[in-house]
């Protein structure tokens, strides 16, 4: 065999594999035998093993893992993976669903339906195709900002690191940049072979195959995750214009990756339940976890006009399951102050099996709860656990009592430093009034150097608490004027591990505007509002200059967070913080400013449809930086809707409302 007849035997054994992996994984119509898969691609590895000028990182044979890498990278997802709203019953599925038909019209509802979707027990990520290939795979991450997991998503022989030149979309795909989200999972038998494994070895099991699933992601060495037989299914595109849901499963699919053939589309909420009854009675047949059903509004327009609260697409929710419950004993009531000086009750149990974990420890909320369900110290108690959701106390079993039960009380003083707790009018929380008690500043503190804020690496609870006990460290200003003195002669601190701390306080120093303002702890703030404010703002001294009003105009804030925001700034112990930190070298960097373009500046823009000479999201950032605004959805508001290649619904919309319609040279034109 010469070297050009080698080159097309090793692209035509690429073409069979990759064919036969679609078959199986997409269609789960396997075209060939295991042993004459197992044939083919040993003969393709021997041929890239005698001709190496022809590997391809792409080629099915790199599904085997490669290198290990030193530490995972953050990488910011270009839209948001929001997490999704619960429903444990009918009647919750039943409001949902009322209250879409109040916000956009029972007859939009009817002509949308619903599309259902099985709701994988994994780990959410994202897949970013360019040009056809795969280009990186991150985990959902915080929702903004996730893991760089590219080297352990390629082994997974599900995941295609090209997508199906054979699609009818591969011409769109192949000239662009496509995102596909869905859920890696580990299958059941891979799971109970996985714990066997470790039993013989000694090693500790993992608790359920979720969790086994998120543990093997994230391995350093991509050989591990090849060895545990991970699976994925997807569930969301971006980057190519669909009409609905529905539709986007198809395209996926199409372009060679699994989805669910469970997935359906549903006309009424009668189609729901019934579909919900269906899959409650399979679920235990399946050869993989499921914990409910995805239900999404199918027209993708209307999706994304109704738009998202809070944190949460208002559009869609998972309908799950009943959550397990489970009898144990709540052995003490403990009291924790948090960085606001909230006391916070949480219940000290018998530790108890329940939704594939051990807990001990489950939140109360507050003593208003408490006495509302009759919780006593001593009672044996229903414990409630669905998936992710934080253990929570339903109800105490009265039958039980025996007369030792004590009732709770919250406590008069702080219990971390005898300060004056107190109520104010109108709120369930209790508050410690001393601003200087230790719980307070050590939470907040450790609010400032977590991951959304400063990102302090090394800086743990342990050593945080290790600095204040010795009088290091009081604020948070005091963080940035350690010195290598300071935290040598400290236990656990030796002259490596002191300089590798305060080189990571060096690098936190330049830190961006919205993590500084979320790091600073006002309340009410979360890193959504921190970013909204960076955004309007710009600079730290124009933020703390504001007005009321002009606080209160940025999007999405209310009085409430308003008043918050305008008190904190006026606080002049906090101004003399910030002050500090400035002093001690902290640099604040300036939200990048739009450059301003009169065709552009202030105008909204709508994108449909695929687009030739540029990404969508390349044509959104070019908007954004001329000082215009990027919509998701066609409104009045609308001052210009591009329209691509095969444009959905929105089109038809800006049509229908007289909104200016441009085609992609038209909005190249625009922005020269």
């Amino acid at each position: 065999m010469n070297e050009h007849e080698a080159k097309e035997r090793i692209e035509k054994l690429r073409s069979i594999l990759n064919d036969l992996n679609y078959y199986y994984y997409v269609l789960d119509e396997p075209k060939a035998s295991d042993a004459q898969w197992d044939s083919l691609f040993n003969e393709l590895s021997k041929l890239e093993e005698q001709y190496p000028e022809f590997k391809d990182s792409n080629s099915p044979t790199q599904k085997v893992g490669g290198e290990p890498i030193k530490a995972f990278k953050s990488v910011p997802h270009e839209r948001p993976m929001i997490s999704l709203s619960d429903a444990f019953n009918e009647q919750e599925m039943q409001d949902w669903c009322d209250r879409m038909a109040r916000l956009v019209g029972e007859q939009s509802i009817r002509q949308s339906g619903f599309y259902c979707e099985i709701k994988m027990d994994g780990l959410a990520v994202s897949l970013v195709y360019e040009n056809g290939e795969l280009a990186r795979a991150v985990t959902r991450g915080d929702g903004r900002v996730g893991e760089d997991v590219t080297h352990n998503i390629k082994v997974i022989k599900s995941i295609p690191l090209v997508l199906r030149k054979e699609s009818k979309y591969w011409p769109l795909a192949a000239k662009g940049r496509i995102e596909i989200r869905g859920e890696v999972f580990m299958p059941i038998k891979s799971f109970e072979m996985l714990n066997k494994d470790r039993l013989t070895r000694g090693e500790a099991i993992f608790a359920n195959p979720r969790n086994a699933a998120a543990g093997s992601v994230r391995q350093l060495d991509p050989k591990i995750a090849a060895s545990r037989n991970l699976d994925f299914m997807g569930y969301g595109l971006l980057g190519l214009a669909t009409k609905t849901h529905k539709e986007q499963h198809l395209v996926i699919a199409d372009l060679g990756l699994p989805v669910n053939e469970l997935n359906n589309f549903c006309p009424d909420i009668k189609c729901i339940f019934e579909k919900f009854e269906s899959w409650a009675k399979l679920r235990l047949k399946l050869s993989y976890q499921i914990d409910g059903m995805v239900v999404n509004i199918n027209d993708n327009a209307l999706y994304e006009d109704l738009g998202v609260v809070g944190k949460s697409p208002r559009a869609a929710i998972a309908f799950k399951w009943p959550a397990e419950e489970v009898i144990t004993v709540l052995e003490d009531i403990e009291v924790r102050v948090g960085r606001t000086g909230v006391l916070t009750p949480t219940a000290i149990l018998k530790p108890v099996e329940v939704a594939g974990s051990t807990v001990s420890r489950a939140t109360l909320h507050n003593e208003d709860e408490i006495i509302k369900k009759d919780i006593r110290i001593g009672d044996t108690v229903v414990l409630r656990k669905a998936g992710d959701v934080i253990p929570e106390v339903v109800k105490s079993i009265k039958e039980f009592r025996v007369g030792s039960e004590k009732v709770f009380k919250m406590p008069e003083t702080c219990p971390q430093c005898d300060g004056k707790v107190v109520r104010k009018k109108g709120e369930v929380a209790y508050r410690c009034a001393n601003t200087s008690c230790f719980a307070i500043e050590f939470r907040s503190l450790e609010h400032f150097v977590s991951k959304s804020a400063f990102d302090i690496d090394g800086l743990g609870p342990r050593i945080l608490e290790q600095l204040m006990n010795e009088g290091l460290v009081r604020d948070a200003a005091d963080i940035f004027t350690l010195k290598k003195g300071d935290l040598e002669p400290l236990e656990r601190f030796a002259e490596k591990s002191a300089q590798n701390l305060l080189e990571s306080i060096e690098k936190a120093k330049k830190i961006e505007f919205h993590r500084f303002l979320y790091a600073l702890g006002i309340r009410n703030v979360g890193i959504e509002t921190a970013i909204d404010l960076a955004d309007r703002f710009h600079t730290l001294e124009s933020l703390m200059r504001a007005s009321l009003e002009e606080i209160n105009a940025v999007r999405d804030i209310g009085p409430v967070v308003t008043q918050s925001i305008f008190d904190y700034f006026r606080d002049d112990k906090n101004q003399e913080l910030i002050q500090r930190l400035i002093r001690a070298g902290v640099v604040v960097k300036e939200q990048e400013k739009a450059e301003s373009k009169a065709e552009v500046a202030g105008k909204t823009f709508v994108f449909t449809g695929g687009m030739v000479t540029m990404t969508r999201d390349e044509a959104k950032a070019l908007v954004r930086k001329y000082g215009g605004n990027v919509s998701e959805s066609v409104s009045r508001k609308t001052d210009f809707v591009v329209a691509g290649e095969e444009a959905g619904s929105k089109l038809e919309k800006a049509k229908t409302m007289g909104v200016k319609v441009l085609n992609e040279a038209d909005f190249q034109n625009l922005v020269k």
